[in-house]
């Protein structure tokens, strides 16, 4: 062979090697690698919401290190990169870009609040990445249906609903509101309004605070002043405890009604006295439920972990990384980001335990699930 000829056929194959490897790493889905699966979050660590997203992605922490224990998925451990966005939109959207850019995450998971997760949307369209258990019920998540969201939670009209037709039903029908003046707290009060017409109610008090504050100040005097027979509030964890707390002290007995997103222990301890007789509604069964499939599931994996809260937010997480995770188990051991859609479509009808999904190619509402609990004099939740 002539001496151009070798070096010609060394080119060739160099170029073919070449071309090999760029399309093997053209063809590689990020986030996975022959022994991991990163997924990412933004959620807000600090912030008036930070105790129950601690709770609730310790919850699905604890669901991942089961399913690590038993060796992962097709051989790959699930890595959850966690970033604190403060419960601000912009810190979410910086994060997302991070996670999808920097961090490489197959999917994202456990975004936490209404504003944050919408800041998010946009990006996930255009990178064509699932976002699965968003923290938040809002229509806005759900209606139109977005191809890569995977909604696990309740909607929050259809709380707003259940209370209000609650209260209708005990005689209290002169209501106010508290709520965030954020497109969480406007998503309530577009449910309000549509329950107050349908029981044929009086128009409440509408009092707001700024969100991501606990500025309610002039929101208990506006309400104490309109002397209403109960209290909806629509706030996160800090604003409505510190409105609770002040509405008391200031002699308000009227019933006061929250909605799921403030359902954690720490919550409820932080009230103390004022906790007691506090109505919530719950979009996931008791978490001490002896009834609940989904329930004895959760206490068992908690055995052993006794720094972990037994509370709603824990089990939501838990419940969600269930919902990732058999998604995943779907998706086949050469996942991608399509086939995880595809995956998680096909499992409308999926049992968690004692609650199913509803998911498929037209439906991202995820779980169908409402009661109204009672606190008691311990602190507890009372069905």
């Amino acid at each position: 062979m002539k001496a151009y000829s070798k070096l010609a056929w060394i080119a060739g194959a160099g170029l073919g090697l070449a071309s090999l490897l760029a399309s093997s790493a053209a063809l590689a889905e990020p986030g996975i690698t022959s022994d991991t699966i990163t997924i990412g979050q933004s959620a807000g660590f600090t912030g008036t919401a930070a105790e129950e997203v601690k709770q609730a992605t310790a919850g699905a922490q604890l669901y991942f290190d089961i399913i690590n224990k038993q060796g992962g998925l097709f051989g790959r451990k699930i890595v959850l990169e966690s970033l604190d966005d403060g419960f601000e939109p912009k810190r979410t959207a910086e994060n997302t870009r991070k996670l999808i850019a920097d961090k490489k995450a197959f999917a994202l998971f456990l975004y936490r609040g209404t504003p944050t997760t919408e800041s998010a949307l946009p990006l996930i369209s255009e990178a064509k990445i699932p976002l699965i258990a968003p923290v938040s019920g809002a229509s806005s998540l759900h209606e139109p249906m977005q191809h890569y969201l995977f909604n696990v939670r309740t909607k929050y009209r259809e709380e707003v609903h259940s209370a209000v037709t609650q209260l209708s039903g005990m005689g209290l029908k002169q209501i106010a509101v508290l709520a965030s003046n954020d497109s969480f707290g406007l998503d309530a009060l577009e449910g309000l309004k549509e329950s107050i017409k349908k029981n044929k109610l009086p128009e409440p008090l509408i009092a707001n605070y700024e969100r991501n504050t606990v500025a309610v100040e002039g929101a208990v005097q506006k309400i104490l002043a309109a002397k209403p027979q109960a209290v909806l509030l629509f706030c996160t964890a800090k604003p409505c405890g510190a409105f609770i707390k002040q509405y008391r002290a200031a002699g308000g007995l009227q019933q006061l009604v929250t909605l799921s997103n403030v359902s954690s222990q720490v919550f409820l301890q932080d009230l103390g006295k004022d906790s007691r007789g506090l109505g919530m509604t719950q979009v996931f069964p008791n978490p001490r439920s002896p009834s609940a499939k989904i329930s004895k599931e959760f206490v068992t994996a908690l055995k052993n972990r006794s720094e972990l809260s037994d509370s709603y937010p824990t089990l939501e997480g838990f419940i969600s990384a269930k919902v990732l995770v058999e998604g995943l188990r779907r998706a086949g051991a050469k996942p991608t980001r399509e086939g995880l859609v595809t995956a998680l479509e096909s499992m409308g009808g999926y049992d968690l335990g004692g609650v199913s999904l509803n998911y498929g190619p037209a439906s991202r509402d995820g779980v169908s699930f409402i009661e109204l609990t009672v606190i008691g004099k311990d602190g507890y939740v009372l069905r």
